[in-house]
């Protein structure tokens, strides 16, 4: 049986950050990270669009606001230090209608108290001065977002990692913990602390030493199509629309990707499996499991309206043109290509509640994060340095 002091669960880039992290304030430690798959960084950490957020969102004061502001800044120094391509490009957040106003507005005043300077409420003109293909009656120029290819900075967090003494350890899938003792696939690790960064398998981990746990977390997959090459130049930087305030995600919008090409996406639709990455991915146990959870229930009575939606526009293209098209008129569905996808990996509990914020869970043997949903990328370091100082505390 192999020993370590902590033993993290899962290679994404939060997984990696927090062994990181901890690694750098305490070599001494032995800290181990297991990943089920044959590499890192195989699920959400590959999978997303590559944005550096801003942190313009999110509610002033949360968990969210606080580590994404603080990891942006950590993000974009380790970047710089190691070489890493990333572009802070700017974006727009594009308001089409007037009724969109009054919450573009409270984004525009969230922003600000997020610490963010710079934000500029611009109008016609200026946006078509920025976008000139875009189209919209006011929009938030945000200077700080950016792009960059977040499986880059993970491997460079895994180098580093064995640099300083760690491991990550692939090939490696839980199926147990007793007693501290991490039961994989291959072999058994015997830990003073473990910590549970497993994502879409986050509240599956987490049971396995909390078993009353209230939360289950649903797979969200976002599809992309591309702009054919012809097209890439009818988007400049990143366009993105104002969210819907009664659906829990950002709406289709518009990213220029650091290593090439403009993706155009994602929809939201329920994955029927947890790494379900195409509309054809089934595996019934998952399925089964997610739609019997009263919480998952009572999300689909309050949303069932725009999930239809999201489904229709999942297996239509002129339906997803049409969203497009609400920010850039000229597209047409001979732009666009087929892209990837990913899954985001979101908690709720029994009652129906989306977990808005990150989400801690944790007892003096394990500490589990159970919710870390975008900007988590963005936020790793911060996320990573919140989790090593709960570690540190043990030790």
């Amino acid at each position: 049986m192999k020993q370590a002091d902590v033993v993290i669960i899962g290679g994404g880039i939060v997984g990696l950050a927090t062994a990181y992290q901890l690694l750098k304030s305490r070599r001494v430690l032995t800290v181990r990270v297991l990943e089920k798959e044959s590499e890192i960084a195989s699920h959400q950490t590959g999978h997303n669009s590559g944005v550096i957020h801003s942190g313009v969102y999110y509610k002033p004061g949360s968990l969210k606001a606080k580590n994404c502001r603080s990891g942006y800044v950590q993000l974009l120094n380790f970047c710089k230090e190691h070489g890493i391509k990333h572009d802070v490009c700017g974006k727009i957040i594009l308001a089409t209608k007037e009724d969109q106003l009054p919450l573009l507005q409270t984004i525009f005043e969230r922003g600000q108290k997020n610490g963010l300077t710079g934000l500029q409420l611009i109008g016609p003109e200026q946006i078509k001065e920025l976008e000139p293909n875009a189209q919209g009656v006011k929009a938030i120029k945000v200077p700080q977002a950016g792009i960059i290819n977040y499986k880059n900075v993970a491997q460079k967090y895994a180098e580093l990692i064995q640099v300083m003494g760690g491991e990550v350890l692939c090939d490696r899938k839980v199926v147990g913990i007793k007693d501290q003792v991490v039961e994989t696939n291959q072999d058994n690790h015997q830990a003073k602390l473990i910590v549970n960064c497993a994502g879409l398998y986050a509240d599956k981990i987490a049971k396995m030493t909390m078993p009353d746990l209230d939360l289950m977390t649903l797979p969200f997959r976002g599809e992309y199509y591309e702009l054919v090459a012809e097209k890439e130049n009818l988007v400049k930087n990143l366009i993105y629309p104002v969210p819907n305030p009664a659906f829990p995600f950002l709406g289709v919008h518009f990213t220029r990707m650091i290593d090439g090409g403009m993706e155009a996406g994602p929809n939201a639709v329920l994955a029927f499996r947890r790494e379900g990455y195409s509309n054809k991915d089934f595996k019934a146990s998952e399925f089964f499991e997610t739609i019997g959870y009263p919480g998952f229930r009572k999300v689909a009575a309050k949303y069932w309206k725009d999930g239809l939606y999201e489904i229709y526009r999942s297996f239509s293209k002129a339906a997803f043109t049409k969203a497009l098209q609400g920010l850039v008129p000229s597209i047409e569905e001979k732009d666009l290509k087929k892209g990837g996808a990913g899954v985001r990996a979101q908690a709720v509990d029994s009652k129906g509640n989306l977990i808005d914020d990150f989400l801690f869970y944790e007892n003096e043997r394990v500490i589990n994060v159970c919710n870390a949903p975008s900007p988590a990328a963005t936020a790793s370091l911060a996320i990573g340095e919140t989790v090593a100082g709960k570690i540190l505390t043990r030790f």
